[in-house]
């Protein structure tokens, strides 16, 4: 076919589709899906969640079942958002032998309720002195760490976390205040102490409930006694009580970040299964009804076997028996998807198979291999492209159902993992909406995507279905 040819074709094609509104949203989402999965590492706010979705220690900085950020824009209390800061101003000091490196951080603090902690990260290499200090806006100065961190030659990572580490010294620090009641709830851990660091100071007693706004400053003092010693690149992370764009699940795993991880592979899933079952389908039917005869009565018992088999139960046997894998499910849903176009192509092959240019292929010497697949395949395909775009709804339900039992891939980010961690989680029971509702609506919007693409091009490719 000429190129010219085919520029004709499409335009012909897209002037008959562009008519079906439906099948227009569904090109936008999917185009929307293809958009996501090429920017995918922009868009990820944490970059290696694909490869260590599941490692605990990865996610160990954000708050646990924390809500949407956007959340606060309904509420009247405003909670701390999680947040991470890698902008900080230095000081350099000799003081003849030692040098005291100071790392300041400033935190803007203006919320009605205090984060659920404050994270340093740094890289440490020998044993330096870290001496790490909140400066509150009303002067007062709290040492919440004061201690050597050993490295030895190779660079480490120093974590500090004030909720864990710094438990008694900020349990001092209120004493002081007099506000020995909320503090036993401090020392017993039943409290956050930075509810303690961020609480305001009236008539010598912390008011919990009364957050202490204005400028806070993080100031990370590092002593070095030897010249193996460094505290380099610090960083860091204030875990609020509402984070990110989708909230967090109880592992601390952030939602969005699995949600848009989720996208490749349900696209995969969908499309691979889709285009291998068709191909087998289109050729099963053609070839049917091309032999005719014994062979095609034969090879039509053969699709009806398969077509009464019950699919989802075989998916759940075969999970159950063999290690979850993405590739086992995908070539157990081609192994019966490939039923659903055989009917409607073996139907249309029976027409084109008496016409007369095959009769002159024959007459050619033409081998059945050659007229199947140069003159006869050729001319099916497209008709099947309707019964590809419904495959792949279907292929994404099944793995959504087959992860949701907890028999799916765990190697992989997928929706039907998200939901099945919050089914084994108690989201429902325990009111985590945002934990659930985000990849339920994945699924249905990937299902409406590629449904209205496949009734469009059924009409245009089927024009006894068309109603106008």
């Amino acid at each position: 076919m000429k190129l010219t040819d085919m520029k004709d074709s499409f335009s012909e094609f897209w002037a008959e589709f562009s008519k079906e509104k439906t099948g227009v949203v569904g090109l936008v989402l999917f185009f929307l899906f293809i958009l996501i999965v090429i920017f995918e590492p922009i868009l990820l706010p944490f970059e290696d969640a694909n490869d260590r979705w599941r490692d605990i220690t990865y996610w160990a900085d954000n708050s646990k079942s924390a809500p949407p950020a956007w959340t606060n824009w309904f509420s009247s209390e405003k909670k701390a958002t999680t947040e991470r800061y890698y902008e900080y101003t230095t000081n350099e000091q000799d003081l003849g032998g030692m040098t005291v490196m100071e790392y300041t951080f400033d935190y803007d603090y203006q919320f009605d309720d205090a984060p659920n902690d404050i994270i340093i990260h740094a890289d440490a290499t020998g044993a330096p002195l870290i001496i790490i200090k909140v400066v509150r806006p009303d002067g007062e100065e709290v040492e919440v760490y004061n201690g050597s961190f050993s490295a030895g030659e190779t660079t480490k990572d120093f974590r500090l976390s004030v909720d864990n580490n710094s438990r008694s010294i900020l349990y001092n620090f209120g004493v002081q205040y007099e506000n020995r009641d909320s503090l036993k709830d401090v020392k017993a851990g039943l409290i956050k102490t930075t509810n303690t660091l961020f609480a305001k100071a009236e008539e010598g007693i912390l008011r919990d409930p009364q957050a202490l706004k204005g400028d806070y400053q993080i100031v990370i003092q590092s002593i070095y006694m030897g010249d193996d010693d460094k505290l380099e690149n610090p960083y860091i992370v204030m875990p609020g009580k509402v984070s990110g764009v989708l909230g967090t699940d109880s592992s601390k795993r952030d939602i969005w970040t699995g949600v848009l991880a989720g996208v490749k592979w349900a696209l995969l899933i969908g499309i691979l299964t889709a285009v291998v079952s068709v191909f087998v389908g289109v050729i099963y039917g053609v070839i049917s009804a091309y032999l005719g005869g014994w062979r095609d009565a034969l090879m039509q018992r053969i699709f009806e076997v398969f077509v009464s088999v019950p699919l989802l139960p075989v998916l759940i046997v075969m999970s159950a028996i063999f290690e979850p894998s993405i590739w086992t499910m995908v070539g157990m849903m081609v192994l019966f998807f490939w039923t659903g176009s055989v009917k409607t192509v073996r139907s249309m092959a029976l027409q084109i198979k008496e016409e007369t240019y095959i009769e002159a292929s024959k007459a050619l010497g033409a081998s059945n291999f050659r007229i199947i697949f140069k003159h006869m395949v050729p001319l099916l395909i497209p008709y099947s492209f309707s019964s590809m775009a419904l495959f792949i709804p279907r292929a994404v339900v099944y793995e959504a159902t087959i992860s949701l039992l907890g028999l799916g891939d765990a190697k992989i980010v997928t929706w039907g993992q998200i939901l099945s961690d919050a089914l084994s989680g108690g989201a429902v029971m325990n009111g985590l909406w945002w934990w659930v509702v985000p990849p339920g609506l994945m699924i249905a919007f990937m299902g409406m995507a590629f449904a209205f693409i496949g009734f469009s091009l059924d009409k245009i490719l089927h024009p006894k279905l068309r109603t106008r």
